[in-house]
């Protein structure tokens, strides 16, 4: 009982959609409508408004980490144990890959992570937080930067903590973050996908110039 009351409680938390409502309360267009249509951080920064794409990260990650803290700590006195928290933190995630408030269409996860697993341990949030930002620092691709920080979030786990309930949360939520980036990681290959804080319109026209430029020296 003690597992369905978190995984439902967590999913629930997940489901709120702040790039939606950020949006929607600062008369914003729908994050869904332009870019990627990705309600995220990333997306929402598109529109050009960095204090709704700075309250839609942080919202984010804050949902993460209350539904693993609330489970963690409040949820202790009512019987919840490792296990229930490490369902918890898989559930809050879920909910926002699927949100239950907005059709099951969801963003990619990667704030809501960030706070996941900043509530589970500090010292794995930070190292995974830093993976990010050094990735996205040199190379600019939040995208990658989120790819680099999910194949190392689990690593970290282990390699701090080893073998224990809470990683297969973490591994799950990295093979889910994965999944969700499919489409980033084609256009990475090809050359297509959007720097941080650049326009979908001029991505396109960058990658086009770089396609010439490409078949004029062929030539």
């Amino acid at each position: 009982m003690e597992i369905l009351i978190a995984a439902v409680a967590a999913y629930l938390i997940g489901s709120v959609s702040f790039a939606v409502i950020v949006s929607a309360a600062m008369g914003l267009a729908d994050p869904r409508s332009y870019g990627s249509k990705n309600p995220g951080a990333t997306n929402v920064l598109r529109s050009g408004n960095k204090a709704a794409a700075i309250l839609t990260l942080v919202g984010d990650a804050f949902k993460g980490w209350l539904a693993v803290w609330l489970a963690a700590h409040v949820g202790r006195r009512y019987g919840f144990d490792d296990g229930a928290v490490a369902v918890a933190a898989l559930a809050v995630f879920l909910g926002h890959l699927y949100p239950i408030f907005f059709k099951f269409k969801g963003g990619k996860g990667v704030a809501t992570a960030a706070g996941v697993l900043l509530a589970l341990n500090p010292v794995l949030g930070v190292a995974t937080l830093l993976t990010w930002l050094i990735i996205a620092f040199f190379f600019r691709y939040s995208s990658l930067a989120a790819l680099a920080a999910a194949v190392f979030a689990p690593l970290f786990d282990l390699f701090l903590f080893g073998p224990n309930v809470m990683a297969w949360a973490v591994f799950g939520m990295s093979a889910l973050l994965v999944w969700r980036h499919r489409t980033n990681i084609a256009k990475l290959i090809a050359g297509e996908e959007s720097r941080i804080g650049q326009k979908k319109a001029d991505a396109a026209a960058r990658a086009k110039h770089d396609q010439s430029a490409g078949h004029a020296r062929k030539h």
